[in-house]
């Protein structure tokens, strides 16, 4: 079951049903090699996978670096945490 035509919001990804997928793999695989852009596969409706062309990472790409000042320290792990210091729950 494709999702209704029309057209999608300004960025998002192009979506397919399984059963297109299924019978069109190849030509949809060369038009994500083609324009860079991912494909999202539904199960009747619901994003299921995604498919996007490979990058592969730069050489020099430190993946360290890439989570430096991520962590959060907590000088007192065991003092209570209130609600509002939640990020998910506000």
């Amino acid at each position: 079951m494709d999702l209704p035509s029309g057209p999608l919001p300004p960025g998002s990804p192009q979506q397919v049903s399984k059963s297109r997928f299924k019978a069109q793999a190849l030509e949809l695989f060369r038009q994500v090699e083609a324009s860079g852009e991912p494909l999202v596969i539904t199960d009747h409706g619901r994003p299921t996978l995604e498919v996007r062309p490979y990058r592969p990472a730069r050489p020099d790409a430190n993946p360290l670096e890439e989570l430096r000042g991520s962590v959060l320290r907590f000088d007192d792990p065991f003092v209570p945490v209130g609600e509002n210091d939640w990020e998910a729950l506000a």
